[in-house]
């Protein structure tokens, strides 16, 4: 059995599971993904963007750009992502996805990166370590939408590592 770099799988890993709960919630009456709730973020389609917008950012600084450059790039595209439909969102996911996996596939998963955080400061990572932070950071959020979703009388789906395996 052939087992692609373990970053990568992660990384693969994350797309699947968020292909996972958007088809989820496509089959819930469309009136949810923008509903404003009292949670940690006013609504599901708020909670998807954001790990969007993260998952964007990361791989800008990732391919490069200063953490200023692409969270400003990533904080330009708020309030048009906010507003797509769930059918949009799966559509720029997997446009996403496909940008960062080309750029992964040419990538040194332990090139030394350099992150300023304006709220936390100087960063030295690895291209794999930025990698498992938006997957765990994908993982954290989409429990949210997860929470919110019972919140709302809705069932989540399972969408972990292992079910991932299994699905393979």
């Amino acid at each position: 059995m052939n087992h692609p770099e373990p970053v990568l799988e992660m990384y693969n890993y994350h797309s699947w599971a968020n292909g996972v709960i958007i088809d989820r919630l496509n089959e819930l009456p469309q009136h949810i993904y923008h509903k404003e709730i009292q949670s940690g973020f006013s609504s599901i389609s708020k909670v998807l963007s954001h790990i969007y917008l993260t998952d964007y950012a990361w791989f800008d600084i990732i391919a490069g750009k200063s953490m200023d450059e692409a969270m400003a790039s990533s904080n330009q595209l708020r309030e048009e992502v906010e507003k797509k439909s769930i059918e949009e969102m799966k559509i720029i996911f997997l446009d996403l996805y496909n940008r960062n996996k080309a750029l992964l596939s040419t990538a040194d998963m332990e090139k030394v990166i350099i992150v300023d955080n304006p709220y936390a400061g100087f960063l030295e990572t690895s291209i794999s370590e930025s990698v498992l932070h938006v997957v765990t950071h994908g993982s954290y959020h989409r429990g949210n939408i997860a929470t919110m979703l019972r919140q709302m009388g809705h069932t989540s789906v399972m969408q972990d590592f292992g079910l991932y395996l299994y699905s393979k």
